[in-house]
């Protein structure tokens, strides 16, 4: 796939005019770059930065979406890569957050030689709880969370994103998430949650090889901080950060702890 077709499919920004290590910033389910609105500048300072858009979200190709294709985190893995070796990126730190941070692991699976380093910024490798593992919902609570979605998206949206914010004396940002919520299609917005809710991806966590650091929050109601210390205890040699800061994006709630702690990795 030829690089102008792959920017123009993910809406590809580029920032700074640093040249190693490229950060690469992956955002998460029902948004899309603007999430990295206050981080990016500050990283573009010392890195080159590449911001995109998953397909379906943002300003990306819709077209380009089909639920048959984006039924399983693969492929927005293999959109990743696509998207490296188009652009030519070598030595890249890929930084994703939510459900991007295990969209990072399998594209680091996959390509070891393509990436310096990944940032997973409050990951979660499942959200339901299992056997001796702690994910922060049951089964129940994610089917309600889904059925809720699929019969009023905006009302769920609305719900939802001050608890996934959470910082409730922000409420600004809360709806500033909501917005975001209510730009992606309804119909794309109910196959990634699945996909997001529902896969399972602790398997792949050991087989990580390139040097990782799992940033968190606490509190964060949609990855607790168990879910954190598992992240960081199954990818071998990773680096755990707990920021002081609340919710589920703190690229918006605490941007300068999250540029530090990005940079301060990005640039060892």
């Amino acid at each position: 796939m030829r690089g102008v077709d792959v920017s123009g499919r993910h809406n590809v920004r580029l920032l700074g005019g640093g040249k190693s290590p490229t950060v690469v910033l992956a955002h998460g389910f029902g948004c899309d770059q603007n999430l990295w609105r206050l981080v990016a500048p500050v990283l573009a300072e010392r890195f080159r930065v590449v911001l995109f858009d998953h397909v379906g979200a943002g300003k990306s190709d819709v077209s380009a979406w089909s639920a048959e294709r984006y039924s399983t985190l693969d492929a927005y893995a293999d959109d990743v890569l696509a998207l490296c070796a188009a652009l030519d990126l070598r030595d890249v730190v890929l930084v994703g957050h939510s459900v991007s941070a295990m969209i990072a692991v399998l594209a680091a699976n996959r390509e070891p030689e393509r990436f310096a380093k990944l940032v997973l910024l409050t990951p979660s490798p499942r959200y339901i709880d299992d056997d001796g593992y702690r994910g922060g919902f049951s089964r129940a609570d994610i089917d309600e969370l889904l059925d809720s979605l699929d019969a009023n998206y905006l009302g769920w949206s609305a719900a939802m994103a001050p608890v996934i914010m959470g910082v409730p004396d922000r409420p600004e940002l809360g709806a500033e998430l909501e917005d975001s919520f209510c730009r992606t299609d309804p119909a794309i917005a109910a196959v990634f949650a699945r996909v997001t809710f529902l896969s399972d991806n602790r398997a792949d966590l050991p087989a990580v090889s390139v040097p990782t650091l799992v940033v968190q929050t606490a509190p964060d109601a949609i990855a607790p901080p168990e879910v954190g210390r598992y992240v960081h205890e199954h990818i071998p040699g990773s680096r755990l950060v707990t920021l002081d800061a609340s919710g589920h994006c703190p690229q918006l709630s605490a941007p300068a702890a999250t540029a530090e702690a990005i940079a301060a990795f990005a640039g060892t």
